[in-house]
């Protein structure tokens, strides 16, 4: 897939030459980006599915809201949390391909297995085995994708690869929540929805091929070796950029993917909605103003102007800093034609964010230490939004439904609470850009190293 003048000795003449891509190298670019999509929406289906039907797993194994936190955010977490860094390392040295399609294939037969559990602790030991699939999923799919495009058109790519998170979350909402509806089981859910992904990781492996790792990057010869993990740790340190707009995607997660973890069971509880209607109604929302906003941002992204990394961050921020009042307002009102209106603002701003922010991450770190990079980005933010934001917010809830003498007003003040944080994340992203230019160039020479 390689075209000839990548190999010559002049690495910047090869970039451009690379640059200047044949139509098959672009026709494989985008089916590449459009593959690994699916893969993603794939692995955001499988997470939405659980928040879709967290009432009445709740309910079923008779759990407070802290207790279904453990069983459905917790247990994922914990060991994506142990793998995800050990496999970002053999992405960073090995075939990246192999490693999406092993994973796919791995956490989608793990999801439909879920359907089969009869107890909360059957229930947690396959969950664990879907976090250890996902794990392998986003690092090396990101990491690819750096290497089908150069710099300043990874962020367009890597955009209209998120278009995989909302296509995700309306498959795991609206679908998994007519399923539900449908064979009245919220197990039916889990079958149908875990077995697609085993043909698609069949697929990766039959149509996709492995790129030269930093074909595209213009400084000295790309070392092939694999950077260790107390560098990449070091660098991302040392890096004030990649830091903050590390932390503003983490704290994004914590806002936006905590508060859409437990909306589904807010309008259940608040409005007396089914499982079926609240999917929906959210799934709706989740489709089309998602897709709306990630192509909207892709659009912007292409623009010349937009290639200044400066002002992606500064439209971030704006963007996430705007939102944040009407993601507040969603649990403030008692009205659910308020709270829908409300969260077809929110909802765009949840998911626009993946791709630029992507890109931004991935353009401060050398080829050696993407996978690994985005592994510790992705660390950190499922902590956030599969830790941090089911327990606080369930402890939270299980706190006051006493005094408050019910379980849907005691979420609306838990999730209040979390939807200030929106601004903490502006925050971060207008911080970043201070360092821009310095961490560009020690980004280049730990290339040139």
């Amino acid at each position: 897939m390689t075209p000839p003048a990548a190999t010559c000795s002049d690495p910047v003449a090869a970039a451009v030459a690379a640059d200047a891509a044949p139509p098959r190298l672009e026709r494989a670019r985008w089916y590449v980006v459009a593959v690994l999509a699916l893969v993603y929406a794939l692995n955001i289906a499988d997470r939405y599915v659980v928040s879709t039907v967290l009432e009445p797993i709740r309910l079923e194994f008779h759990l407070s809201d802290t207790g279904v936190g453990w069983l459905t955010g917790v247990s994922l977490a914990l060991f994506y949390i142990l793998v995800g860094i050990p496999i970002s390392q053999l992405a960073d040295r090995s075939n990246r391909r192999n490693i999406v399609a092993a994973a796919m294939i791995l956490w989608s037969l793990m999801t439909a297995v879920l359907g089969l559990t009869q107890s909360f602790w059957q229930f947690m030991l396959v969950r664990i085995g879907v976090g250890v699939g996902e794990a392998g999923g986003t690092p090396p799919s990101t990491s690819i994708i750096a290497d089908y495009f150069p710099k300043d058109r990874r962020a367009f790519a890597l955009t209209l690869f998120a278009l995989g998170s909302p296509l995700g979350a309306w498959l795991g909402s609206n679908v998994a929540g007519q399923i539900v509806g449908y064979f009245h089981s919220w197990r039916s859910a889990f079958l149908v929805l875990g077995a697609p992904g085993v043909l698609l990781g069949i697929l990766i492996l039959l149509t996709i091929r492995e790129p030269r790792r930093g074909r595209f990057e213009t400084i000295a010869p790309i070392a092939t070796r694999q950077a260790p993990l107390g560098d990449t740790l070091r660098f991302l340190w040392r890096s004030r950029s990649a830091w903050h707009v590390n932390a503003a995607g983490t704290i994004i997660c914590l806002w936006g993917w905590g508060l859409m973890y437990w909306t589904q069971t807010f309008l259940q509880r608040a409005y007396g909605l089914t499982t079926a209607e609240a999917g929906a109604r959210l799934g709706s929302i989740y489709l089309w103003a998602g897709i709306a906003a990630t192509l909207a941002t892709g659009a912007i992204l292409a623009l010349p102007a937009m290639r200044e990394p400066r002002r992606i961050a500064w439209f971030l921020a704006a963007v996430v800093a705007c939102s944040t009042l009407p993601s507040f307002a969603i649990f403030w009102t008692h009205s659910l034609r308020v709270a829908t209106a409300m969260l077809w603002i929110v909802v765009p701003a949840v998911y626009l964010y993946t791709g630029p922010t992507m890109a931004l991450l991935l353009n401060f770190l050398p080829p050696a230490m993407r996978a690994q990079g985005m592994a510790i980005s992705l660390l950190s933010a499922n902590v956030a939004n599969l830790i941090v934001a089911p327990l606080a917010v369930g402890w939270i809830s299980d706190t006051l439904a006493g005094p408050l003498h019910s379980n849907a007003e005691s979420l609306r003040y838990a999730l209040l609470a979390l939807s200030l944080t929106g601004f903490w994340a502006a925050y971060h992203y207008l911080a970043s850009i201070r360092s821009y230019a310095a961490d560009d160039l020690a980004m280049r020479a730990a290339e040139a190293g």
